[in-house]
């Protein structure tokens, strides 16, 4: 199953599951997608940007105008919102210019610890 995973941790956690997967000679078995900041995460996983999540799973490659199409909004701000999920790795672009949502399965793991809240 090809899954991502996106949630917060610190560096000091992410820096350790690197290692782990070094000493063991082998990568992790999902792809992580982590943000230090509760708050970053949720700005990358707006309403909107989850709206096209969802119109793009097992889509396949989609041009932006008919991904626009399918969520009922401006070409211009589905460009932007995808933009913004490409650079955070969570869809992938063609050598055609198409875009891609290459995981199975997004799931979320975001942690609100009350030591670091506020």
């Amino acid at each position: 199953m090809n899954t991502l995973i996106i949630g917060n941790r610190t560096v000091d956690e992410q820096t350790a599951e690197i290692l782990r997967a070094a000493k063991a000679g082998r990568p992790a078995d999902v792809a992580r997608i982590d943000f230090e900041h509760l708050e970053d995460g949720w700005k990358i996983l707006s309403e909107n940007r989850r709206a096209i999540l969802r119109v793009m799973a097992g889509a396949g490659p989609l041009g932006i105008r008919e991904v626009a199409r399918r969520v009922k909004r401006d070409v211009r701000a589905v460009h932007s919102d995808l933009t913004m999920l490409h650079r955070n790795g969570v869809v992938d672009k063609t050598e055609a210019g198409l875009m891609v949502l290459p995981y199975e399965v997004i799931r979320l793991d975001f942690t609100l610890d009350a030591r670091h809240a506020a």
